[in-house]
């Protein structure tokens, strides 16, 4: 069974960074495709940014230049970097691994960011 654990969501000024982790098991985590989604009150989930497992990446323009995600195969972990945050990033953030048979998703982690 695939498990995926988020932390390092928060409250932050706008203008600062935080980094998500996501924590992979049950799944041979190198050959996976990651991706991060977020959700904000009302509004559909949306992808935030993707990394495959040649560590190959794409960003919504929403977040280019913003954010970065990356993977530690040895770590089975997949992280966000999110610098100079905007209060419109204000969501919840969710891990997933992107499956033959669609994601795979985590319990989410609140992302706050205060004006």
């Amino acid at each position: 069974q695939v498990q995926l654990v988020e932390s390092g969501g928060g409250l932050v000024q706008a203008g600062g960074s935080l980094r998500l982790s996501c924590v992979v098991s049950g799944t041979i985590f190198n050959v996976n495709k990651m991706a991060w989604y977020r959700q904000a009150p009302g509004k559909q989930r949306e992808l935030v940014a993707v990394i495959t497992s040649l560590h190959t990446t794409n960003y919504a323009d929403s977040v280019k230049g913003r954010f970065t995600i990356s993977r530690d195969n040895a770590k089975n972990t997949v992280y966000l970097q999110m610098n100079s945050l905007k209060p419109e990033d204000t969501a919840v953030y969710y891990c997933a691994v992107l499956g033959s048979n669609g994601p795979t998703w985590g319990q989410g982690t609140q992302v706050t960011v205060s004006s």
